[in-house]
């Protein structure tokens, strides 16, 4: 197991030692006629010498509580006290001797790389003396030594959280506070944006403070402070809480002909069910009582000739959707079911993407070379790689937005060379970004886009009723998309993409930054519009997430990889010290393997 995936724990000497404490801090923010209660009489204690994570879903408050303890913001009651100071009283001081790295790394895009640090080091009061040899070490630290003229705004986004890091590193801080820092980048610049930061906690005695959306990197933290709706939840270690699911987590194997989403839809209908997930070839089933495999089996009517159940050891991610389903019913929310989609007519087993020889050029840059994969109708196919790989260029002629520079492109039955427009009448695109216009409200952007697929009169107005009842947006119809919460912004997106009902439905990142909730929500109406015959085509960066796909093409510098399900492709890396390969360990190992032949090669 490598250093970045293993949890580290709280170095000797430190454990009684506070540096930043949150006391009945509560904050409220007015968004029209809406009071949002960001916080909630919360309270804790980060210790000096670990990482601690903040770890909730989408609008839990994690980045409101971050900028109150940068004195940012100013709580409405209760205090936060950082190295010692009141982050109100004594915010500049506070500003002036934490490092923080905001969401989306908080750089100038139109300086360069050199030009960010050295406005970082001025905000720090950074010696001029003491540069060089700062800069030095950091630049080797984080690769970029070789694109300090280069523009930020030119750089990956795996290079970006890198300059972030580095900026916030500048001045080395006793505290370092960092935002959701691997939002939206690729598993190999996760993994090193943690070695950089356990490198200072080992180094330095840095503390840091983090928040991820990514609940695996939650077990790398050796403490967690979970959050809901702007209230405290509960802190311990990573495995404290999920030791408490033992005999609760079960994986399911197929044996035969079973139809996994059949049965993903039938355990999910079931009171004691708390999570059911698709994980390439098997399902992991949370359950709400203690059970052994046989119980579980009898339980929810299991099929044991067509599915074989055993259990298995519980993690974080288990322990944490349990605590959130828990605050849910304690609340009195309801579970969301997933969407109804109209059944896509299969015609002779056609294929519903066919890519052939596909080639593109931007100049003299290859940024697709030779690609080749099908993709059967009904079926999720994932599209893998890191920053740079090639995969939105690829989608962006998929969908008829590029041009291919050669090679061949069918969609839904035609040629996107020659008959674009009859195929993108059978698409559907959900972009990275969600293009939704944040000045529309909610109803106006649905009038929008599903006149933009040519919807008219009575069709037009049954399926906006149908999205805002599906989606669950009814009651917020009236709001601007700008001031809703990432997950309600991603519900509309995807509403939005599905207005026409297409038969292939393109995602690019859909869940980027998206809570594990939001994230389960959104793969149960993706299944469901999979098990009506939709093809879907994604790309993502969470690997747990390409074990959804049904198959999956794996890229790296515009050419592909490997290929196959995430079984097939997992298997190729098992080992007797690994012997259930995660789909990240295999992407890890497959681009290292590239990049080590690329420098044997250059």
């Amino acid at each position: 197991m490598s250093a970045a995936n293993e949890r580290h724990p709280v170095p000797p000497g430190n454990e009684d030692d506070t540096i930043l404490s949150v006391t009945n801090v509560s904050k409220r923010f007015q968004v029209g006629k809406r009071t949002i209660h960001a916080l909630s009489e919360v309270s804790f204690q980060a210790k000096a010498g670990i990482v601690t994570g903040l770890i909730g879903p989408d609008g839990a408050g994690k980045t409101t509580l971050m900028r109150l303890a940068c004195g940012l913001l100013v709580p409405d009651s209760g205090s936060i006290t950082v190295l010692g100071m009141n982050a109100t009283k004594d915010a500049l001081k506070v500003q002036q001797s934490i490092g923080y790295m905001p969401q989306r790394f908080g750089l100038y895009e139109d300086l360069t790389v050199q030009e960010n640090l050295d406005l970082y080091a001025d905000l720090h009061k950074v010696a001029v003396k003491d540069r060089p040899a700062r800069y030095e070490k950091l630049l080797h630290m984080t690769g970029l030594a070789p694109f300090t003229g280069r523009l930020a705004g030119r750089l990956s986004g795996g290079m970006k959280q890198k300059l972030g890091i580095a900026c916030a590193l500048v001045s080395p801080p006793p505290l370092l506070i960092l935002d959701e820092p691997t939002v939206g980048v690729d598993p190999v610049s996760r993994r090193e944006l943690w070695e950089i930061v356990y490198s200072q906690v080992k180094e330095m005695n840095m503390s840091v403070l983090l928040s991820t959306a990514y609940l695996d990197e939650a077990e790398q933290c050796s403490e967690v402070v979970l959050m809901h709706e702007g209230r405290f939840l509960g802190q311990d270690a990573p495995e404290a809480f999920s030791s408490k699911l033992v005999a609760r987590t079960f994986v399911i194997h197929g044996r035969g002909d079973g139809n996994k989403r059949e049965l993903l839809r039938k355990l999910s209908d079931h009171p004691q069910a708390v999570d059911v997930i698709i994980l390439g070839d098997t399902l992991r089933l949370v359950t709400r009582t203690s059970m052994n495999g046989q119980q579980a089996a009898d339980t929810f009517a299991i099929d044991q000739k067509l599915w074989k159940i055993d259990a298995s050891k519980p993690r974080f991610e288990d322990a944490f959707i349990d605590k959130l389903q828990q605050h849910r019913e304690q609340t009195g929310a309801t579970k969301r079911g997933a969407i109804t989609a109209a059944t896509v007519k299969k015609k002779n087993d056609e294929a519903a993407i066919v890519v052939k020889d596909l080639r593109r050029e931007f100049g003299s840059f290859v940024a697709v070379k030779d690609l080749s994969f099908t993709v059967g109708r009904g079926e999720i196919f994932g599209l893998l790689g890191a920053n740079g790989a090639g995969k939105t260029t690829t989608f962006r002629m998929l969908c008829g937005l590029l041009p291919a520079t050669s090679g061949t492109l069918q969609v839904a039955g035609h040629n996107l060379r020659i008959a674009r427009a009859p195929a993108r009448a059978k698409i559907g695109y959900m972009a990275q970004k969600f293009s939704l216009y944040g000045d529309l409200t909610v109803r106006q952007n649905l009038n929008f886009f599903s006149a933009a697929y040519e919807l008219r009169g009575k069709r037009q107005k049954e399926r906006i009723q149908w999205a805002l009842n599906s989606f669950e947006l009814a009651e917020i119809q009236d709001n601007d998309s700008d001031d809703l919460p990432l997950g309600y912004k991603q519900r509309l997106a995807l509403a939005a993409a599905l207005m026409h009902e297409p038969e292939i439905l393109f995602l690019d990142e859909p869940t980027s930054g998206i809570d594990p909730l939001a994230r389960r929500e959104f793969w149960s109406h993706i299944n469901a519009l999979a098990s009506a015959g939709v093809t879907v085509m994604v790309t993502t960066h969470f690997m747990e997430e390409a074990s959804y796909c049904d198959n999956l093409v794996i890229m790296a510098r515009g050419q592909v990889l490997a290929a196959g399900s995430p079984s097939e492709l997992t298997a190729r890396y098992r080992s007797p010290d690994n012997p259930e390969p995660s789909m990240e360990d295999t992407f890890i190992h497959l681009i290292e393997e590239f990049e080590q032949q690329q420098g044997k090669n250059s």
